[in-house]
């Protein structure tokens, strides 16, 4: 993440954010890693991080806190430890166990259903795998204070307890010798001392003589000499023995455990890297609960959605006192990416632009931040904010020169997902030229499409920014009656600076004010005025645009509507209208063979002229019923109402008739027809017939489907017989039955599934009725086969 200039964070007073956040750590490397934290760009490393404060923040607040304990460094004592045969110091040994203890207490802490409720932190400590002997063997040997236990070996036990019997012998004798000693007047006031490791009494220089024993030394002065009497001599001499053998069973004890621990060293590491990453998060958490902080809903790309947003350090500030922080909304989005905001001095401009910047720098580091539930909030990969006095004495640049410089970097380095932050825009040279050359930077800005935040007092830039495009007003809202500012934001108008008022309010003479007013003039207090109307009527045209589009959308909608149940209904009557004109058809079929007894008759009685005509009449009214027939099904079938259904159909493809049933697929085309290949069967149908289908399920089966179907010059037997078959055989093959019936224009079906359990007959019915032609379903009398029989009536 690009952030400049240098010292971003200090001018968005970052910094001070992450040293409130590192008192609440329990180590030094938790505070070092608290105020070096990296920012990331990607949503998903992002959203990962806060899932991570808000779970830690939640577990608090659920009253089951993740438990955490203090800790050190020991990089060093690991460094030490990677060294052959090298014996860490009591001290190492105790730091190494308070890190251990911590990972154990956090790795213990999800059992149950923590896991589950805390995911994201569990995820963290799922691939580390705890070594709980590494506590046992620590503890074994080195004690709360770290120093080595009495018992940490058995050879330990009884050096110290040879040396206590010693040290109660040695203390016994030299009860005895002070006694007689002091009563003789040979001993200091002081009595007695160690000098070389070694007990001795304090003899004033004129009676070391009396006492014999060994001078292990004299004071500065020579009046007093530190004599070991020789009847503990030979104790002391026990006793420097027994320490020096403690020393070596001190130092083997501490070699062994070194060495336990040592292939260990990279899971000490681990640990270390846990517990310093845990520390990073609870102290985000405790940041966050001191600012009820909440977690934004994230949006991969550059976007502003804030509501009820406070400056955090503000808020920490105001809390003390008990003072309210006042809050403020913040919408951006596309077309809207820059902000001009505009008010008086002191009014909270430069602290809402802060806002913004030190907000966008939380979240994209993984804190939560200080706003209201269903605050939204985009991602930028670059930050840029021109704040306060640039002046550099080092570069040899004004205050002026300076910020061109840096708006100069900012247009170069800018892009879309760029966040800039400018204060008080323009100032620091000629108002007039400064103001122009800030419009032409900040249409430069709103060419790139860079996202902003700019404060300003310019009339030029609050016009610019209400003719323009992607560029909206803003303005710090200012109590007239008491001529004080309230620190709200609000979006949408243009600010004043309230200079005359404020300046009045602070004591200036009414003669300095009135001279003021004059050079002024009158179109200078009516620009902003001007403005401010300009904003309200072009959001009340704004808002009757929008109802009016919502208007149209709506109607819109609902001449579709009209339109598609006008062709629905159009539809659904000329399907009826064919439905009466086949039923027609079929019954006139039906007297052809009336008509055929009746012609046979007249020709008996030589009637011929009265059977032709009776004849020709019959063929005539049979013919006009088939065009109408034919006529109705072509409006309703070949109509082109599904888009997709206009591909042409090539070989290859797999299709189905229009009026439902299997699907096979086009071998190849023949002018008008096709042939095709359905289940087991080859057939040409024409090609207005058929529709785009999707390739069908293949079934595996060593059974073929015995489907009685006998197509003999073009005749079809309207009977079909799946006993004994699977469902999946017997659905296939009443598919391809269904569709030669159809084809055939048969009325009448007659399909033997047998009794059994039911489960054939009922998925027989359940496949009839996905066909539309199907007008009735139903089982004969029970010497016709009853419920093993159904009986099909095609419309």
């Amino acid at each position: 993440m690009l952030l400049l200039p240098r010292d971003l964070l200090e001018k968005l007073e970052f910094d001070k954010l992450t040293d409130i956040a590192s008192t609440y750590c329990y180590g030094e490397l938790g505070k070092q890693k608290i105020k070096s934290l990296e920012f990331f760009t990607d949503k998903t490393t992002v959203v990962k991080k806060l899932d991570e404060t808000s779970e830690f923040h939640q577990a608090q607040a659920n009253d089951e806190p993740i438990p955490m304990r203090s800790y050190k460094s020991i990089d060093e004592d690991l460094k030490m430890l990677a060294i052959e045969d090298f014996v860490l110091s009591e001290e190492s040994l105790g730091k190494i166990n308070q890190t251990l203890i911590a990972t154990h207490n956090i790795h213990g802490y999800f059992k149950g259903d923590r896991p589950e409720l805390y995911p994201t932190l569990f995820e963290l400590i799922r691939p580390v795998e705890f070594e709980p002997g590494l506590i046992d063997a620590i503890e074994r040997v080195i004690d709360d204070n770290n120093q080595i236990k009495p018992d940490a070996s058995p050879a330990l036990a009884k050096i110290r307890k040879k040396t206590g019997n010693k040290q109660r012998e040695l203390d016994k004798i030299f009860k005895n010798l002070i006694g007689t000693y002091r009563s003789n007047g040979w001993l200091t006031d002081n009595l007695e001392s160690f000098r070389n490791g070694r007990r001795v009494l304090s003899v004033p220089s004129e009676h070391k003589r009396k006492i014999r024993g060994i001078i292990h030394d004299e004071s500065t002065t020579g009046r007093t000499a530190f004599i070991e009497p020789e009847q503990v001599i030979d104790v002391n001499n026990d006793i420097f023995d027994l320490i020096t053998e403690e020393k070596k069973e001190l130092y083997r004890i501490l070699k062994e455990l070194s060495a336990v621990l040592r292939p260990f060293a990279e899971n000490l590491e681990e640990y270390q890297s846990l517990l310093v990453y845990f520390d990073e998060i609870q102290a985000k958490a405790a940041l966050a609960r001191s600012m009820n902080a909440i977690k934004p809903k994230v949006f991969g790309k550059a976007r502003m959605g804030l509501k009820g947003a406070i400056h955090p350090l503000l808020y920490l500030k105001n809390k003390e006192i008990d003072k309210k922080t006042v809050p403020f909304d913040l919408t951006l989005l596309a077309p809207n990416r820059i902000l001009v905001l505009s008010g008086p001095n002191a009014g909270g401009k430069s602290i809402s632009m802060k806002t913004i910047g030190l907000l966008q720098l939380m979240l994209q580091c993984g804190m939560l931040i200080p706003a209201e539930e269903h605050s939204e909030m985009g991602l930028f990969t670059k930050i840029f904010a021109d704040i306060g006095d640039q002046q550099s004495i080092e570069d040899d640049l004004s205050t002026y020169s300076s910020r061109l410089a840096n708006m100069k970097a900012f247009l170069d380095e800018s892009d879309k997902e760029t966040l800039v932050l400018i204060d008080e825009f323009g100032s620091g040279t000629d108002p007039k030229i400064g103001g122009a050359i800030a419009e032409a930077i900040l249409k430069q800005m709103n060419d790139q499409q860079i996202f902003g935040f700019i404060t300003t007092h310019y009339s030029n830039l609050k016009i610019f920014a209400f003719k323009t495009k992607g560029l909206v007003n803003g303005s710090m809202l200012f109590n007239k009656e008491e001529l004080s500012p309230t620190y709200q934001l609000k979006v949408g108008k243009p600010g004043s600076s309230y200079a005359f008022e404020i300046a009045e309010k602070s004591g200036l003479s009414k003669e300095i004010l009135h001279y003021a007013r004059h050079k002024t003039g009158k179109n200078e207090k009516a620009v902003d005025q001007l403005l401010v109307d300009l904003q309200r009527e072009k959001q009340e045209l704004e808002e009757n645009l929008e109802k009016l589009s919502q208007r149209q959308g709506t109607l819109d909608k609902l001449i579709t509507s009209y339109e598609t149940m006008h062709k629905d209904l159009e539809h659904r009557r000329k399907r009826i209208k064919l439905s009466a004109k086949e039923i027609e058809l079929q019954r006139t079929a039906a007297e052809n063979k009336e008509m055929e007894k009746l012609v046979r008759k007249l020709k008996e009685e030589k009637n011929l002229e009265k059977a032709k005509e009776l004849s020709k009449k019959k063929k005539e009214e049979r013919q006009k019923l088939v065009e109408t027939v034919t006529e109705l099904k072509e409006d309703i079938y070949h109509s082109p109402a599904d888009p997709k259904n206009d591909t042409p159909i090539k070989a290859g493809d797999f299709v189905k008739i229009r009026t439902g049933g299997a699907a096979g697929q086009v071998e190849s085309i023949e002018k008008n027809n096709a042939i095709i290949q359905m289940g087991f069967m080859r057939m040409k149908l024409p090609l207005r017939d058929l529709i785009h289908a999707n390739e069908p399920l293949e079934i595996k089966t060593q059974k073929s489907v015995n489907t009685e179907m006998i197509m003999r010059r073009n005749r079809f037997e309207a009977k079909l017989d799946i006993r004994g078959m699977t469902i999946e055989e017997g659905m296939r093959g009443l598919e391809i039955f269904m569709d030669e019936a159809l084809i055939s224009n048969s009325v009448t079906l007659k399909i033997v599934h047998g009794k059994g359990t039911g489960a054939l007959r009922k998925a027989v019915h359940k496949k009839l009725k996905e066909y539309q032609s199907v007008e009735r379903i139903w089982h004969p009398e029970r010497e016709g086969g009853g419920d093993g029989v159904s009986l099909v009536e095609l419309g």
